[in-house]
């Protein structure tokens, strides 16, 4: 009774469904959090009789044979990176990303990870830090006791000083972008790692061919559209009880043959 192993390969599949949904649903409120989309592949499947097999010796072609599927599997966990609403904060550190594009940010251990959240702040030496203190790449340091924190939509960061009237550049804020953003590997804290799958990053200032601009003062937020994820987990759910209905029918089936006399 392969309808058995068929059922359970169903259930597995749309309890990781659920479980991407669940994650998806969890971060509704997470700044630049890119929502997935689990993509699922039949497995392979047994010839009873081939597909294009001789059917006499006349020479005659079987036009269709028997083939049995064996179940379903997770072929991907994909990361959709379509753009998330931009939501006015006023915070002069903010940043938002309004088109392609990464913050580059360099981790303790030397790395660098990549990220679209761009609620930032100071450390105590000045260091633009992203919530766990990590630095941008390249590092910008703004003075103490400045009036003003000015960062265009090409990423110029300029200060005003006190008792001056012209602004101060104090560095400029890059983007790296990807061959396939799909590709990056999500470490937590809304970061991401380069992959081979990712390609090697390319590095450019926004509002640059191929990268977006930045928007001071806004934060961009999840892309997930709550709506369409209650839509899709309702439907997983029904897809897991008709899966089991299958092993319950396969087994009442059994149960029958088994009483046979």
């Amino acid at each position: 009774m392969r309808s058995l192993a068929i059922g359970a390969t169903g259930m597995q599949a749309q309890q990781l469904n659920v479980e991407v949904i669940s994650n998806n649903l969890a971060n509704s409120s997470t700044n630049g959090f890119k929502r997935q989309r689990a993509e699922f592949q039949d497995l392979l499947y047994q010839n009873l009789r081939r597909i294009g097999s001789t059917s006499s010796d006349a020479g005659t072609i079987l036009p269709s044979g028997v083939q049995i599927g064996v179940g379903v599997r997770v072929g991907s966990v994909y990361r959709v990176m379509e753009q998330g609403n931009l939501t006015q904060t006023d915070n002069p550190l903010d940043m938002a990303i309004n088109g392609n594009g990464f913050f580059a940010i360099k981790l303790p251990n030397g790395e660098t990870s990549y990220t679209r959240d761009g609620s930032f702040q100071l450390d105590p030496n000045g260091k633009i830090v992203t919530s766990n203190g990590y630095p941008l790449s390249p590092e910008i340091t703004i003075p103490p006791n400045v009036l003003s924190i000015t960062v265009s939509v090409q990423g110029q960061v300029q200060v005003t000083l006190a008792n001056t009237t012209t602004p101060t550049t104090v560095g400029t804020v890059n983007l790296s972008s990807f061959p396939n953003f799909a590709g990056l590997e999500a470490i937590g804290d809304n970061l991401f790692l380069e992959t081979p799958a990712s390609g090697s990053p390319s590095t450019g200032a926004p509002g640059d061919k191929g990268y977006g601009s930045l928007l001071q003062g806004k934060v961009e937020t999840s892309n997930v559209n709550v709506v369409q994820e209650i839509t899709s987990l309702i439907t997983a759910q029904r897809a897991y009880e008709m899966n089991s209905r299958v092993i319950k029918t396969t087994d009442e089936m059994m149960q029958t043959v088994g009483q046979l006399r």
